[in-house]
């Protein structure tokens, strides 16, 4: 499966003009089976949600959740990243969403960034999200998460195989912390057996600059590809699934994994 990161500058509380941008990179990009942008790729991460967050309809739907659809259905590939949301029950979510030309997942951020204020606002998600798309299981998850591996551990489902293959990490990471986010992000690919596909954005909003570190790593911690430090890029990797069967198969750490409790 080819998948490609956008590690994109974000303009402020603006779905439209985001949209039009990532549309036009998306373009460059023909034969993607998955594109993945940052988090809150819409409006950037606002923790005071209020006049920003986009109002879900009475279908569930809002102006970004309905570009996704429509860019997946154009270019026939999955579309991922987290926008901002205000519910019709006035609760705001940090959701992520998945689409494909045919089906929408959503994960909504379990744990949300309490030193920068995002649990004032916004309700947690409670549930692990996982998807299965042209051949590859993918664990959904946003920014903050990476620091919780009890969260995220991959055991053995019901067939006998990995629960996942990829855990997708979207994020609005601030520069000063990059290198914390660079050690976290290969420890998760190592513990999980599994690939890593984590986009950063860059540029600045109200209250950060964000220098990237958008990355793909590999089941053993390597970095398959990266793209430079604050520079608006894009990569693109193929995830080489038998690579990564055969060294599961050889070393199967996640059978002797200590139970959750």
């Amino acid at each position: 499966m080819k998948v490609t990161l956008l590690q994109r500058d974000v303009i402020w509380a603006d779905p439209e003009g985001n949209a039009k941008a990532n549309s036009a990179i998306m373009d460059s990009f023909k034969g993607t089976d998955l594109f993945v942008l940052p988090e809150m790729f819409s409006t950037g991460f606002a923790t005071s949600p209020e006049g920003i967050a986009e109002l879900l309809d009475n279908e569930g739907e809002c102006f970004t959740l309905r570009w996704m659809k429509k860019e997946a259905l154009r270019l026939d590939c999955a579309v991922c990243g987290s926008v901002a949301v205000k519910e019709t029950d006035g609760r705001f979510f940090n959701r992520l969403y998945f689409v494909t030309p045919d089906m929408c997942f959503s994960y909504d951020k379990h744990h949300l960034f309490t030193y920068g204020g995002e649990n004032k606002s916004y309700s947690a998600g409670q549930e692990r999200v996982v998807v299965f798309w042209r051949g590859v299981k993918i664990l959904l998850q946003v920014c903050y998460d990476v620091r919780f591996p009890v969260f995220v551990r991959n055991g053995i489902a019901e067939d006998g195989k990995p629960e996942y293959d990829a855990i997708i990490y979207v994020a609005s990471w601030p520069a000063k912390r990059v290198p914390t986010w660079k050690k976290l992000l290969p420890a998760r690919a190592i513990e999980n057996q599994c690939y890593v596909l984590a986009v950063n954005r860059v540029g600045n909003d109200p209250a950060c600059e964000y220098i990237g570190g958008t990355m793909v790593i590999d089941a053993m911690g390597n970095v398959v590809d990266s793209c430079p430090d604050a520079k608006e890029t894009s990569i693109s990797v193929e995830l080489d699934m038998e690579a990564l069967n055969r060294f599961r198969g050889k070393f199967p750490v996640l059978e002797d994994a200590d139970p959750l409790f």
